[in-house]
């Protein structure tokens, strides 16, 4: 009789140490408690079927990079993150042609680095980006320092949609 009464008191406290470091653990992460990071996501835009998630810090940068379909010269676009959208940083090609911007826009400015001519001061925004990757010509992501090929991942002529989540 007396070990039943020794068993509910032992158990009776290991349940209130349970619960107070519950307690305990659960506070310190909600005051500890960040967000989880954001990605970058590429995805199928017809199917939604996502290629690749890369995390990206608020304010942190990745580019896209491929060869005009119309002039045949390499064209870069690089885009900041701020928050759940994205801001254009710059623009660089190397030369003028059809389908390439010639003249700056309201805000922009045009400059040169060397054999290209760059284009910064967007003022515009996007929450999402759309590209057909090439069948002649590849898009190449590059991101955190690294660089992908867009049509070896997603295949040529793929329908890509780029987002925040």
């Amino acid at each position: 009789m007396v070990l039943r009464w020794w068993y509910g008191i032992a158990l009776n406290l290991l349940l209130a140490v349970l619960l107070v470091s519950g307690a305990a653990i659960a506070a310190a992460v909600v005051r500890g408690k960040q967000s989880p990071p954001q990605l970058l996501v590429l995805g199928d835009a017809v199917s939604g079927k996502v290629y690749g998630s890369w995390p990206l810090a608020d304010g942190g940068e990745f580019a896209i990079e491929f060869i005009h379909s119309v002039n045949q010269s390499p064209v870069r676009e690089t885009f900041k993150r701020d928050g759940k959208i994205f801001r254009p940083v710059e623009t660089r090609f190397s030369s003028f042609g059809a389908g390439m911007q010639t003249e700056p826009g309201e805000g922009e400015v045009m400059s040169r680095d060397g054999d290209f001519l760059i284009i910064t001061g967007f003022t515009r925004s996007f929450d999402e980006l759309n590209y057909i990757v090439g069948t002649v010509s590849d898009h190449v992501l590059y991101i955190n320092g690294g660089e992908l090929s867009l049509r070896d991942l997603c295949g040529k002529n793929a329908h890509v949609n780029i987002h925040i989540k």
